[in-house]
């Protein structure tokens, strides 16, 4: 994996929290339905990225449509979205376009997803609590941009904002990762184990973030049933 050196920075705001912190064993809590409240990075590379996989686990009992992961960039505002249209669907935004997996519906408990993309063969990986799903075609010979705002739990429909309150996310965000690249399967299967992980371009155990709206920090209840 070819190491990009990226500069998080977290846009500061009046009613924002500015903190970087390891959030082990914590959870973002998303409280109002609808919700105008999100998590916002900012991240800027040196270079675009060829590869990517974002990792994350979520708790709701939203029926509606929501937003978890949104990397925008000024010319393109689902340069990486990982969004749920409805329960048992996913879908992988690359550069505006998509492809949807299905997956089982309904446990009401911790979903963890893993979304890798690479640019050379165009294939996307998805892995949904630990186990990998058929993979698919998505913008082959793509460039993702390098300068991007990313935002956890709302939908970005333009650069930094645009937000539609009914695509936003309510309930408990934990675990989230980006890589510049590919993971290996036995890397797939550990962060949905929470065990060991590779650098990150951004990593739970040492996320910078700004919270805004009615969003908090608090411990996580309870874990995620590992099969």
């Amino acid at each position: 994996m070819r190491k990009l050196q990226f500069w998080l920075t977290v846009l500061v705001g009046l009613s924002g929290i500015m903190a970087q912190e390891d959030l082990y064993r914590k959870v973002f809590v998303f409280r109002n339905d609808p919700s105008d409240a999100y998590v916002l990075l900012r991240a800027q590379a040196e270079q675009p990225l060829q590869n990517f996989t974002v990792c994350l686990r979520s708790y709701t009992d939203l029926t509606r449509p929501y937003s978890l992961f949104s990397y925008a960039t000024k010319a393109q505002d689902n340069e990486i979205l990982l969004f749920k249209p409805k329960p048992g669907e996913y879908r992988l935004y690359v550069g505006g376009k998509f492809v949807t997996f299905r997956v089982p519906e309904g446990r009401w408990d911790w979903e963890h997803v893993c979304a890798s993309w690479e640019s050379a063969t165009g294939l996307t990986e998805f892995w949904f609590n630990g186990k990998p799903w058929p993979r698919k075609g998505l913008q082959k010979g793509y460039t993702v941009s390098a300068e991007a705002v990313i935002l956890l739990g709302q939908e970005q429909d333009a650069y930094g904002g645009g937000f539609d309150l009914y695509n936003s996310f309510t309930g408990e965000l934990a675990d989230v990762y980006l890589w510049d690249g590919g993971l290996s399967p036995d890397k797939m299967r550990a962060a949905y184990q929470s065990l060991r992980l590779p650098p990150a371009i951004l990593a739970w155990k040492s996320l910078s973030y700004e919270m805004k709206g009615d969003v908090v920090v608090k411990p996580r209840l309870r874990e995620a049933l590992v099969l």
